[in-house]
């Protein structure tokens, strides 16, 4: 599947252009471009419940911390994420970064970041009630 215009969710400066979803593929992974300009806003430190993820790294630098560990991911570079362990992305290098995220199973689709885009991107400053209550419902949880 292609990263067709129908593929790609924007939440706030963030961009995901989905080539398998949990529509399209067989529910095993999902797989995404992540697109993170400079300095975006970011979502908060979170684990999953169910879903390890895999970051592979394919433009500039994405700083990911996992466990309170801090990672450069590179182009070429990689990380394995275990489900339950506290992980943040963020962008702190001034060219924008761009990493191939894949989650395995596929239990957090195209549909979690939908649903967050809808709350993000209103008017005014986010409802962090409404947020927090998406990601518990998809298996993810704040920390």
């Amino acid at each position: 599947m292609r990263a067709r215009a129908q593929n790609v969710v924007r939440a706030g400066d963030l961009e995901l252009r989905f080539l398998v979803d949990e529509i399209h593929g067989t529910g095993q992974l999902v797989m995404f471009e992540l697109i993170v300009p400079d300095r975006a806003r970011v979502p908060v430190p979170h684990y999953h419940r169910q879903v390890d993820e895999t970051i592979y790294g394919l433009k500039g630098i994405l700083t990911t911390t996992v466990d309170g560990r801090r990672h450069e991911i590179g182009v070429g570079d990689a990380i394995f994420i275990p489900r339950g362990s506290v992980h943040h992305h963020q962008n702190l290098h001034p060219a924008t970064a761009r990493a191939l995220t894949v989650l395995t199973p596929g239990a957090i689709g195209r549909r979690y970041f939908e649903e967050m885009a809808e709350v993000i991107n209103a008017p005014g400053k986010p409802d962090t009630t409404k947020l927090k209550e998406i990601m518990l419902r998809h298996g993810l949880v704040p920390a």
